[in-house]
C-alpha cells in the first residue's frame, strides 16, 4: 500500500538523519508516516481579511529594523505598506550614527533571516549591540516605555527582542530562543494556532489556525511561560492540537509557544514568518475557499494600522 511505499522511500534519509541529527526527531518524523489518517494542512481563518490600503492619504511610518546578514527586511516592507504604512528601511548603524532617532517613531519591526550569518546566538549578539551601548539602551528602552509605540520581532528580531525583555514593559519572563532539539536549520511551513492574549497586532484574530513559514536554527523556546495568557501563538498539529512533537513542532518550544507578547499587547514577538505569506499567492499551498489577494496574515499588519489611528 501506498504508506509502506512512501517508508521505504523514505528510510534511507531516515537512518542518515538519526546518525547526523537528533535521533529522536528523526525518528518522529519517519513514523509520522504510518498515520493513515493524517487529514494534511488545513486553515481556520474565524475573521475578515482586509484588502489592501491603496488610500493616498497619511501613511505613518514604520521603522523595519534589520542588522548585518537579514533577509527579510522586503517582505516586511511590503507587508506593512499594503496595511497603510510608510515604511522606513532602518539599520542599526543608522540608530548608532543618529541617522535615524527612534524617539520619532511609533512603530517598529525587527527582521529575521541571517543576521551575522545566522551564526549562533546572532539574536543574543544583536541584542547586546543594544544592551552595552548606553545612547542605544536608553533609545530603546524610552521607545518600549512610550505607551503609544507597538513593536514586532520575527525571527532573529524576535530572538533580539527576548533578549532585551528588560528593557520591555510586561516582558518578564519571557523566554530565550535557544537551539532547535533537531538540532539542524529548519526550513518548513508550519500550522499554527492565534490564541487570546492582549497583543495588539493579533486583535481579532484568536481562534485562527494559519499557515506560517519557518526558517530558523535557533527557534525553541527556552523555557514555558508562566503566564500563559502571553503566549500569542503555538504550534499545533494536523489536527488542530498543541503539539511538542516534530515535525508540527519544528523547534521543541514547550507547550508549542512559537510567539509571545508583552503584558499590555504592544510589543510582540514569534518566531516563524507571517511577513512572507500576507498574500495567498506567496503560500505553497492555499485551501481551495481562498478568495482574493490578501491573506490572513494581512490583518496582523492592518491591526497594526487601526490600533495606531485609535490612539
Amino acid at each position: 500500500d501506498r504508506i509502506r511505499y512512501r517508508r521505504l522511500w523514505s528510510e534511507t534519509g531516515w537512518r542518515i538523519r538519526a546518525l547526523r541529527d537528533d535521533s529522536v526527531c528523526a525518528r518522529q518524523e519517519y513514523d509520522s508516516l504510518l498515520d493513515a489518517t493524517d487529514p494534511g494542512l488545513s486553515v481556520r481563518v474565524p475573521f475578515e481579511i482586509p484588502a489592501p490600503m491603496i488610500a493616498t492619504g497619511a501613511r505613518p511610518q514604520v521603522l523595519i529594523l534589520r542588522e548585518q546578514g537579514v533577509n527579510g527586511h522586503v517582505e516586511m516592507a511590503a507587508a506593512f505598506h499594503a496595511a497603510g504604512f510608510d515604511p522606513v528601511d532602518a539599520t542599526m548603524t543608522d540608530l548608532t550614527n543618529g541617522r535615524i532617532n527612534l524617539a520619532h517613531h511609533r512603530g517598529l519591526a525587527a527582521c529575521g533571516g541571517f543576521s551575522y550569518g545566522d551564526v549562533l546566538g546572532a539574536g543574543q549578539g544583536w541584542a547586546r549591540s543594544i544592551l552595552f551601548n548606553e545612547m542605544l539602551r536608553e533609545a530603546f528602552r524610552a521607545f518600549f516605555h512610550r505607551p503609544d509605540t507597538f513593536a514586532l520581532g520575527v525571527c532573529n528580531g524576535c530572538q533580539m527582542m527576548s533578549t532585551l525583555a528588560e528593557l520591555i514593559p510586561g516582558a518578564h519572563g519571557w523566554p530565550r530562543f535557544v537551539r532547535n532539539r533537531s538540532g539542524r536549520f529548519e526550513a518548513r511551513v508550519a500550522q499554527v494556532e492565534i490564541g487570546t492574549s492582549p497583543s495588539v497586532l493579533l486583535a481579532g484574530m484568536e481562534g485562527a489556525r494559519l499557515l506560517v513559514p519557518c526558517a530558523h536554527g535557533e527557534g525553541r523556546a527556552s523555557a514555558r511561560l508562566a503566564d500563559g495568557g502571553r503566549i500569542a501563538l503555538r504550534y499545533v498539529d494536523n489536527r488542530g492540537n498543541v503539539t511538542e512533537h516534530y515535525p508540527a513542532n519544528p523547534n521543541g518550544s514547550p507547550a508549542g509557544i512559537a510567539g509571545v507578547t508583552s503584558q499590555d499587547g504592544r510589543v510582540t514577538i514569534l518566531m516563524p514568518h507571517p511577513e512572507r505569506v500576507f498574500r495567498w499567492v506567496q503560500n505553497s499551498w492555499i485551501p481551495k475557499e481562498a478568495r482574493g489577494d490578501a491573506g490572513p496574515w494581512a490583518r496582523m499588519f492592518a491591526n497594526a494600522r487601526h490600533w495606531l489611528d485609535g490612539m
